[in-house]
């Protein structure tokens, strides 16, 4: 009743949470839609100049003038949507500088700019509305709410501490791609003050999100020596800096920026690295490779950043490409992240469709920039080029994120056809069978069978674990086998994964019902034969015996009857004990030896007594029969010795005789030897005759899965 109302709480939670990012969403388009802009478009030209597209012209202007009526100098830094990649602190200010003027003025209602020959024209206002905002801001919106969205359901769906951080680097990521819908919206124009800290806000965003990251590698895959003291230098630093920042208290603030988030990175890869060395283990792997991802991306951005400086034409798409580029690559591998490794197969295929968009709006950027193209022409450029680098490097890509070989259906059905038939012929070996069929399919650093039942298989403990449930009775010892991270600790398990084996186990039950209703008319045959042979060719024997015509023959027909009857007692019988089996066994025998002035030395021990079955009793009887009536028509043998034990599920037999002997090689194998040779091998097993010294042969039989083994961990 507890975790029912846990339950309920957690659902509650996240509906509740889900409405506040509905809510935030709606607030934030509302205020877009309404936020008044020019009835014209800003768009670039030579030499850092702003062009005023009117109507019916476009004019080049230098100015603008504030509510105030100063006139505020405009230039190319007007047109930049983000002062979060700006080196210089200088060219930084100067862009805010011209932003807030002209959100200044688009308050007032009109706008007045000053053209090249010195002439003042005024521009109207309009709201934006829906058609100002454009695809990009869309696209952004719709991946900050996804991102929200992911994070809040590993919130709630266990709200530890991993989950905790977790969510807050999601918020971190969404309020990133919130700032950058908000920027990209087609026509230019923001609240006023807006541009002042939106620079400062998305380096605080990413201060706090390289500072989760230490946090969270502090504790995982398991906690560090000094990791609570990491986490809380890092909290601190990334604090202190950001209050830097806000209040201007530091200069050069982007290489501040860009120097802890390049340190706090390499500090979590070598880290990472050296956890992987000394044990390896999937989410370590994961993380590894996410964080030496993002710091080689960084440094990458940085440098394409500072190459292109302040004041060449390709500076300003250069910064654009580089914040685009780093919002989307963050957000990508925070959905990638080992936390999220259960859907993992669909959030590779998200994180494909973003990692094209990155590249197609990175390079549309470029293009528009650096060729002068219409924003048609880069756009489809871009597409195009992006398209077509997916296509040839996806399965590439899908093999590093996945890493994992897939078993051929070939193998799949014959681990299948060979499970089935062993769990079918020793049912307590479920657990063992099923145990080597899901290690040979996901390679698992280890298999443990489990007590607790479910119809299901289940992901846990974040992937580190897929509990398959045991097609057995249920009062068998084991309902479940526990596997630990796949491929050999390489990667985590998904829910895909849980969805294979669900089928393995429905499979692997629908083969055993088959074997079952396959051997339950097989029975019903024998019974029917064994009913048939006791009422027509016993009664028939019982007839002639008393018709004998001498002693000789009567004693003749009473052995052949009692054959008759053991073998009608073992195929109307579905299975046999091998204590009883043994005794009727030695009984036989030493009536048959003994009628023959043969003596016979018996020895058949095993570990614990099962039943067999009848394909078991059946070839057993058969084979010892025949070795005994060899041993007595062709070797002439005064004494057969059969020593047979069953010792952990595998049959030894021996049957030696003091007979004439032979070499076995130039033996004429026919019915008598040949039935021999296909019993032992229709129960799995091999023969040998050979030599016995110093006279007489040795016929050897080795049966490896004769009988059930104790039940033990499959692992």
């Amino acid at each position: 009743m507890r975790s029912a109302r846990w339950v309920g709480w957690r659902l509650r939670g996240l509906i509740a949470a889900a409405l506040v990012g509905c809510v935030l969403l709606f607030v934030l388009l509302r205020a877009l839609v309404a936020q008044p802009v020019l009835d014209a478009d800003l768009v670039a030209g030579p030499n850092r100049t702003v062009l005023l597209a009117l109507p019916d012209e476009t004019v080049a202007v230098t100015a603008l003038h504030d509510v105030t009526g100063v006139a505020v100098p405009i230039d190319g830094a007007l047109l930049e949507r983000s002062v979060r990649w700006g080196i210089a602190d200088v060219q930084r200010q100067r862009t805010i500088a011209q932003h807030e003027a002209l959100s200044r003025a688009l308050a007032s209602g009109q706008v007045a700019f000053v053209r090249t020959d010195g002439l003042t024209f005024v521009v109207v206002t309009r709201p934006r509305g829906t058609e100002g905002l454009g695809w990009t801001f869309w696209f952004f919106a719709a991946g900050a709410l996804f991102v929200y969205l992911i994070g809040m359901v590993v919130l709630f769906a266990k709200p530890d501490r991993r989950h905790v951080i977790y969510a807050l680097m999601a918020l971190t990521q969404v309020g990133a791609l919130a700032l950058m819908a908000v920027t990209a919206a087609r026509s230019p124009g923001w609240a006023a003050g807006f541009m002042s800290w939106e620079g400062t806000l998305r380096a605080v965003l990413d201060l706090a999100g390289a500072a989760a990251l230490l946090h969270l590698v502090s504790f995982t895959p398991r906690r560090r020596r000094w990791g609570t003291v990491q986490a809380l230098s890092a909290w601190f630093t990334a604090g202190a800096i950001g209050w830097a920042l806000a209040e201007h208290a530091v200069d050069h603030a982007w290489w501040w920026t860009q120097a802890a988030l390049a340190l706090a990175f390499g500090l979590a890869t070598v880290q990472l690295r050296q956890a992987q060395r000394v044990r390896a283990h999937p989410v370590t792997g994961q993380l590894l490779r996410s964080c030496a991802a993002a710091l080689a991306t960084l440094l990458l951005l940085s440098l394409l950043v500072w190459l292109a400086g302040e004041s060449s034409a390709a500076a300003p798409a250069a910064r654009t490409a580089a914040a685009t580029i780093w919002t989307l690559f963050v957000a990508t591998l925070l959905l990638l992240s080992p936390l999220m490794a259960r859907a993992q197969y669909l959030l590779r295929e998200f994180a494909l469709v973003a990692g094209v968009s990155t590249v197609a709006t990175a390079l549309d950027l470029l293009f528009a920039a650096i060729f002068s193209m219409g924003s048609f022409a880069s756009l489809t450029l871009a597409l195009f080029v992006s398209l077509g680098a997916y296509a040839g490097a996806r399965q590439w890509l899908v093999t590093r994120l996945v890493a994992r070989e897939r078993m051929t259906t070939e193998r799949m059905f014959e681990h299948l056809y060979r499970v089935a038939r062993e769990i079918q012929r020793q049912p307590n070996q479920a657990v063992a069978q099923l145990g080597r069929l899901l290690r040979e399919l996901f390679d698992p650093l280890h298999v443990q069978a489990s007590r607790q039942r479910g119809s299901r298989a289940r992901v846990t403990d974040d992937g580190a674990r897929l509990v398959v449930p045991i097609p057995a009775a249920p009062d068998a010892p084991y309902g479940a086998l526990v596997l630990g991270l796949a491929g050999r600790g390489r990667r985590l398990f998904t829910f895909e994964d849980a969805r294979l084996a669900d089928r393995i186990v429905e499979l692997v039950g629908r083969a055993v019902e088959y074997d079952r209703a396959v051997e339950h008319g097989r029975n019903e045959e024998r019974v029917r034969i064994a009913q048939d042979l006791h009422d027509d060719i016993g009664a028939r024997l019982l007839t002639l015996m008393y018709q004998a015509p001498n002693r000789e023959m009567e004693d003749y027909v009473r052995h052949t009857l009692k054959d008759l009857k053991t073998l009608t007692r073992g195929l109307a019988a579905s299975s046999h004990r091998l204590s009883h089996a043994a005794a009727e066994w030695k009984a036989d025998l030493g009536q048959r030896l003994g009628a023959a002035d043969c003596e016979l030395g018996w020895s058949f021990t095993f570990d614990h007594d099962f039943e067999l079955s009848v394909v078991q009793w059946s070839a057993l009887t058969r084979i010892l029969r025949e070795l005994v009536s060899n041993a007595i028509a062709h070797a002439q043998a005064t004494r057969v010795d059969i020593d047979a034990a069953v010792q952990g599920g595998r049959l030894t037999l021996s049957v030696i005789d003091n007979g004439r002997g032979g070499d076995p090689a130039t033996w004429a194998h026919g019915l008598g030897l040949g039935g021999v040779r296909k019993r032992v091998k229709q129960l799995g097993g091999e023969v040998r005759w050979e030599p016995h010294l110093p006279k007489g042969t040795a016929c050897r039989v080795f049966v490896p899965e004769f009988g059930p083994m104790p039940p033990s961990d499959p692992s």
